[in-house]
């Protein structure tokens, strides 16, 4: 009988290790977004989003992997349970928070549109009138297409942005929609740097473009929530948030508290 205690505490120890070293898995779309996230010649992810990945999970004291998959199949995925958390630039929309709930904002920044550089600037439906834009499918920006510019101009969906920077290059489409980082990059690179430029910022509607981009996360696990919400909170009182984005960018992408 005195052996059963120990017993009971050996299986308390037992099981309190398994929780400590939990793995939790990272959904991340399984094509390059630089900077936020890309594989490197060795097949290794890196980027800002991957950077501060390991600082969050760091922070939880949690064993952490990476479950790559395509952009419109994330949803899908965290709800069978093939990951736990969604860490891929998503944006918290009301439309997206009635399937999923969303950790507190790690980033913020416009939605863009991007043409060739003797295009006239401009970012109305009045400046796009008649034109045809590339956006990528699943997408805030297709939604904000909808409301804003579908009586002006066409819409070309696309599975990857990649493939809508090459048409756009080519002249085959007259402006790509999308964040303004991932269309900042695009412009900086040597494929993008002679042909294009930045046409504006479209006019901010929160119910569409969210409230910044967060953690995606099944609505029934609130544990992962909470420390998902503490160490991000805690890498950006300690720092590690500034370091890690001056690596990649010279402003402040947190965006309006």
């Amino acid at each position: 009988m005195k052996l059963l205690p120990m017993l009971f505490a050996g299986a308390a120890l037992a099981l309190s290790a398994v929780t400590a070293q939990a793995e939790v898995r990272f959904g991340v779309m399984n094509e390059s977004y630089p900077p936020f996230f890309a594989k490197d010649a060795s097949g290794e992810w890196q980027g800002w989003e991957i950077d501060l990945m390991n600082a969050v999970c760091a922070e939880m004291k949690e064993k952490c992997s990476i479950v790559d998959i395509s952009w419109d199949g994330l949803i899908p995925a965290l709800q069978s349970k093939k990951f736990d958390v969604i860490w891929s630039s998503m944006s918290n929309t009301a439309e997206r928070s009635k399937v999923i709930d969303f950790t507190d904002k790690y980033y913020n920044t416009p939605s863009t549109l991007i043409g060739p550089k003797d295009q006239k600037p401009g970012a109305t439906a009045e400046d796009v009138k008649g034109k045809t834009i590339g956006i990528q499918v699943s997408t805030i920006q297709s939604e904000y297409y909808k409301k804003y510019f579908a009586g002006a101009a066409e819409e070309k969906t696309y599975q990857t942005l990649d493939e809508a920077f090459q048409d756009l290059a080519s002249g085959r489409i007259d402006y790509v929609f999308g964040d303004s980082l991932a269309l900042d990059a695009f412009l900086k690179s040597d494929g993008g740097k002679d042909c294009c430029a930045k046409m504006g910022d479209v006019a901010d509607d929160k119910e569409i473009l969210g409230a910044g981009v967060s953690g995606g996360l099944r609505k029934e696990d609130t544990e992962l929530k909470a420390k998902l919400n503490a160490a991000i909170a805690a890498v950006r009182a300690n720092g590690q948030y500034d370091a890690i984005t001056k690596k990649y960018f010279d402003f402040d992408i947190y965006g309006a508290k």
